[in-house]
């Protein structure tokens, strides 16, 4: 994958729903689907070496919360 390529699957992770908010609710049947849907992404980008939980602060740092530690 080149830098494009996972800057691109980074950006697009950061517009995805967070698994915590998919439910039955919001995405009727297909819900199972988002579901793994999220996780393939996940996994690439572990796959990259990238920890997705830390994606969207580094897209978007000026929505991060700051540390306190």
């Amino acid at each position: 994958m080149t830098d494009d390529q996972l800057n691109a699957l980074k950006i697009a992770y950061t517009y995805m729903p967070q698994a915590i908010e998919v439910t039955r609710h919001e995405y009727g049947d297909r819900y199972a689907i988002v579901l793994e849907h999220i996780e393939t992404v996940r996994a690439a980008l572990f796959e990259a070496g990238i920890d997705p939980d830390e994606v969207a602060g580094e897209i978007n740092p000026e929505l991060s919360p700051n540390s306190c530690y």
